[in-house]
């Protein structure tokens, strides 16, 4: 016999689907709406029903494509070296004094690419997953598991948004909102022929009513958030990295993992342009390394008290630290490519965080 709280964890993963059974109900129905109703039992013009049938198809089959990508990519787990063997557990769990766990958590992170801290200058160290968390990862409290590069959990796909899915999950964001405005657009003059009479009084003007206010208003919550991830592709930044800089050696900064424009797009979606409209999976990197560089202040920023720029001080003090080797994933992104600007990069260069054991919050 299970034990009931094993069932009622499984109820609550049960319920985790519901709003991605919402949607699919939603699109669905949207199917047969635009194809029944509107293009087979209202369009008469034979040219115009083939052209708004096929490019709809098209749409349709990249937008649940994306959608079906973005739900069931599992996210990855970071690399074995990141994790604490069994010895070494049972080391960090013998010893109670401070400067001993810092001890063994030094030696253990001294040849690992970890170059993030917390807020108050710890190691990021998932006490859960028992593993030295790498830059940019997080533990996600609805998978239980540490999510690489993690953006947010997403109810609407019952699944994080990472490194292993952010791609999917920007297309997904961009052919449904190129959805909902074509279906919008072929299906408006339509619906002001249902406010003028000029429609035969059948089912198919209900369903072309409420299939223009469900895309229409769809399509606007959908350009808010595409335009917003947009954004965040451009800064190469995550969401929770918007709401709070990531911490190196120097401090928060915000464009610690800003390489350009041009190189940040390519870091999510590839250096082959032919992949780059597709789902599927073309990211460049492991997800456990990152390129990190020191840049000038943002221009959204206000700038130092004293008119120095804290890059430069910031670059001065990372000497203290021995850099560490770059990892090839790293490098290709470093290397690929001109610089985004000359200035940028010399004052670009590494940060060794001091590593001490702190849980985050």
């Amino acid at each position: 016999m299970a034990p009931s709280g094993s069932r009622s964890v499984d109820c609550w993963r049960v319920l985790y689907w519901i709003p991605v059974l919402f949607i699919s109900l939603i699109v669905a129905w949207s199917y047969y709406a635009y194809v029944v109703q509107l293009c087979i039992e209202t369009i008469e013009n034979m040219g115009e029903k083939i052209v708004y049938l096929l490019v709809y198809h098209v749409l349709f089959m990249m937008f649940v494509w994306s959608y079906w990508q973005t739900i069931f990519t599992k996210p990855m787990n970071p690399l074995k070296e990141f994790h604490l063997s069994h010895s070494d557990k049972e080391l960090l769990e013998r010893e109670d004094r401070r400067e001993s766990q810092q001890e063994i958590l030094r030696r253990i992170a001294k040849d690992l690419p970890i170059y993030t801290r917390t807020m108050s200058g710890a190691i990021r160290y998932c006490d859960r997953c028992l593993l030295l968390k790498p830059d940019r990862c997080h533990h996600c409290s609805a998978c239980d598991m540490c999510i690489l590069k993690m953006d947010h959990h997403c109810p609407w796909v019952n699944n994080c948004v990472g490194f292993a899915n952010y791609k999917f999950f920007m297309l997904f964001l961009a052919y449904s909102l190129l959805y909902c405005l074509f279906v919008t657009a072929t299906d408006l003059q339509y619906f002001i022929q249902f406010w003028t009479n000029g429609l035969p009084d059948t089912q198919a003007k209900f369903h072309i009513m409420f299939l223009f206010f469900a895309a229409s208003t769809f399509s606007v919550s959908l350009a808010f958030l595409f335009a917003y991830h947009c954004w965040l592709v451009c800064k190469n930044r995550s969401t929770l990295e918007a709401f709070r800089a990531p911490a190196f050696q120097h401090g928060p900064d915000k464009n610690g993992f800003s390489l350009g424009t041009s190189k940040n797009f390519r870091q999510v979606f590839g250096d082959e342009k032919k992949y780059w409209l597709l789902p599927v999976f073309s990211s460049l990197g492991d997800g456990c390394s990152f390129p990190t560089c020191l840049v000038n202040a943002d221009p959204e920023q206000p700038s130092s008290p004293s008119g120095r720029n804290p890059s430069i001080k910031s670059v001065e003090e990372s000497n203290q630290f021995p850099p560490k080797p770059l990892r090839e994933s790293q490098s290709q992104l470093l290397n690929n490519g001109q610089s985004e600007g000359s200035e940028d990069r010399d004052k670009r260069g590494m940060s060794n965080p001091a590593l001490t054991i702190e849980k985050e919050t």
